[in-house]
């Protein structure tokens, strides 16, 4: 919607000298992700990319599978009480037929930039079953020096942090470190799920053979979403977690850590990292 960076005046102190100029802020504003018009779940995001956010987002929740799965994705009409469109409210129409599991539904997780999955009651609730059970026999390998490539490949298509330097990015790249999609978001979750709603879009999940690069830390839920993508290899610029490490081994996930030039540290599916 055009809203991905704002302007703001800010005092900008250098060698000693303080002057006023306008700085440039990437925008961060609430969306909510309803689900067969009932409200499901808030989290605050870069603008852009909606349909695809809230798509990934119930993909990464074990809703939806198979394209089909959904008859529309919409902008509310009316979200403001005077009747005007802020375009931060989306509802996802499920086809008739497909399920809607209820502890989805009665949960209303409220997400932030930071955390993702704030609010899930146990870890049980979050260790979703995966549509694409396929990630331990995915026989894909990479060689080191490929993957050593990928953060620099990254950072040069991240657009919007050239401009603001605030934005996580997540980048889809193939074996061969071909960059085949990137999206840039504030919250490093919110681009894990562009990423995968634009997959669920043009009908590619589950993502078999592909890498996917954070431009921040492994955590639990990414390896999450990764998972119930069908994403065998997962890599970050920075540490995992524990827990992040462990549902990547229980699923026969590569997760690579500290990718960082030709350094990097494998917590899991090292049999796919080739030197």
């Amino acid at each position: 919607m055009g809203r991905v960076t704002e302007r703001r005046r800010v005092v900008r102190i250098r060698s000693g000298g303080a002057g006023v100029r306008p700085d440039t802020l990437v925008a961060e504003e609430p969306l909510e992700i309803r689900l067969n018009g009932k409200p499901l779940a808030i989290t605050m995001r870069t603008p852009g990319d909606d349909f695809a956010l809230a798509v990934g987002f119930l993909v990464s929740e074990g809703v939806l599978g198979a394209a089909s799965d959904v008859q529309a994705v919409t902008y509310c009409e009316g979200a403001t009480e005077e009747g005007s469109n802020t375009y931060n409210v989306v509802n996802v129409q499920l086809a008739a037929g497909v399920p809607v599991p209820d502890i989805t539904l009665e949960r209303n997780v409220y997400t932030t930039s930071s955390c993702g999955l704030c609010g899930k009651a146990s870890l049980d609730a979050v260790r979703t079953a995966t549509r694409f059970p396929g990630i331990a026999a995915d026989p894909v390998r990479v060689p080191a020096e490929v993957l050593s490539a990928m953060p620099d490949r990254l950072r040069a298509a991240q657009k919007v942090f050239d401009r603001t330097g605030g934005l996580h990015a997540a980048g889809l790249f193939t074996a061969q470190g071909e960059l085949l999609d990137l999206r840039e978001d504030v919250g490093r979750h919110n681009a894990v799920d562009k990423i995968v709603g634009r997959s669920y879009q043009s009908g590619r999940l589950p993502l078999a053979g592909a890498v996917l690069l954070v431009s921040g830390r492994a955590s639990f839920e990414l390896v999450q979403k990764a998972v119930m993508a069908g994403i065998p290899v997962l890599a970050a610029v920075s540490a995992p977690s524990s827990l992040a490490v462990d549902l990547a081994l229980e699923s026969g996930m590569t997760l690579v850590g500290f990718l960082r030039g030709p350094d990097m540290n494998i917590y899991a599916g090292e049999e796919r990292i080739t030197l």
